[in-house]
Order: C-alpha cells, then structure tokens, then sequence
C-alpha cells in the first residue's frame, strides 16, 4: 500500500511500517525530518518529480511525499483483550466510509484504546485514504477483522468484556454508564446505526446527550465523545 503526506507518513515511519519512500526535494524544509527518520531506519529513498509523485497517487494532494507501507499485520479478538489490564476497544458495525473509518481511528488512538476490531465486509478496507484520513493513527493500532461482529461481541463478552453500543434511540446515556471496566464501545454506520442482532448483543446501548434541534452526530464525532468519557472516568481522581 502506498500512503501520502506528511503526517501519515511520519507516523507511518514511527511505527516502524515503511519500506520504501519517494520525495520531490530531499532540501525542503518540510521533508528534511522525514528524510532523516528514513536514513535512520535504512529506508530507501528516491527522489521524484512533482509529475512523477502525482502519477503514483493518482493525482492526490501528496505533500512531496509518498511512502509504500509493508503488510499490517492483524491482532485476534484475544490479542486486543489481553493488550492491557483495562482494555478499551472500539467495534464497527457497517462503518463503510474510509474517511469516516480514518477519523474513528485517529480518536481511537489519541484515547489509548487497545484497537479497531472491524468486518471483513460491508466496512472500510484498510486503505491509504483511511490512513491519511486518520492521519497516521491507523498504523499505530492493533486491528481485529471479523466475518460475524455479534459473534465476536459474544467472544469479547465471553472474556469479561462489557460492550456498550452507542444508540441514539436509548433511554440510558453515556454518563449512565461505568466504563472503568474492561469495555467495547460499537459503533453502527450513519443512517442505519447499529444493526440488530449487534444491537441485542450488547450488555448496554446508550445515546448522547443532545441539547441542540439535531438528532445526531457524525460518527467519528460520536465515538469520540464516547471514548473520552471513558478516559474521563478512568482518569478521574
């Protein structure tokens, strides 16, 4: 997979992913650090003209940088479990758009969740548009792809994990629940939300507090505010 832009790949090199990088100008200042991370690790880098950069991006806005990132590899529904003593983790349920995928990621990450666990269909694929969209946070993340999500909120629940679906039709709020315990936050796609026998699988749903004339929020914007109220408690004190 070939990734651009400097954030994506800055962190991109930080998790030890890229194999190789091509550049427009070793001497810009903007890609003096990249080039020296990549002197670092040994990466071979080559230098390209602006026409050349665009062709391989198929005309994305590449920053004079583009990266080819080797295989992620991916964790089990246990590896997340046991990531920590209080794992935090995220479920997608029919989460289709990469840019939507990428800015769950990157709130994911910033929250110290333990990973993503995702479908192997009706779901964003790992692309470079998640990734840029995540700006790099995407392959700093353990991600977990399963066929059946009820199955694996069932496995997850199985180890002791308490799995919370955010549901904008709930009685219960997020400030109804306590997350200072091995939790799985899923989250359901715009528009349908969370489908239902995803939806009965959950020990709890709970909705956002809406003050305003909307009903709604993005879901990267929902899962956010989910997650860091889950810092929040966790931290508290």
């Amino acid at each position: 997979m070939k990734i651009c832009g400097f954030n994506a790949v800055v962190e991109s090199l930080h998790a030890g992913r890229v194999k190789a990088l091509s550049i427009r100008d070793k001497r810009h200042d903007g890609l003096s650090e990249i080039v020296r991370l990549a002197e670092l690790q040994r990466i071979p880098v080559t230098q390209l003209s602006e026409k050349e950069l665009d062709r391989m991006t198929d005309g994305q806005r590449h920053q004079g940088v583009v990266a080819s990132l080797g295989p992620h590899v991916m964790s089990t529904i246990s590896d997340l479990v046991q990531s920590s003593d209080l794992p935090l983790i995220v479920a997608l349920d029919g989460i289709e758009d990469p840019h939507n995928f990428g800015a769950i990621a990157r709130v994911a990450e910033a929250a110290g969740a333990a990973g993503l666990i995702v479908q192997t269909r009706r779901a964003a694929p790992l692309s470079a548009a998640a990734v840029r969209a995540s700006a790099g946070a995407l392959v700093h993340l353990r991600l977990s792809s399963v066929v059946n999500l009820a199955r694996a909120l069932g496995e997850l629940k199985a180890a002791g994990i308490w799995t919370v679906g955010l549901d904008v039709d709930s009685d219960h709020s997020i400030y109804d629940i306590d997350f200072r315990q091995p939790t799985a936050i899923v989250v359901g796609s715009e528009g349908r939300g969370l489908r239902r026998l995803v939806r009965e699988r959950c020990d709890w749903r709970a909705a956002l507090p809406m003050m305003g004339r909307v009903d709604s929020l993005n879901a990267s914007v929902a899962t956010g505010v989910a997650l860091f109220e889950a810092v929040r408690q966790r931290t508290r004190g």
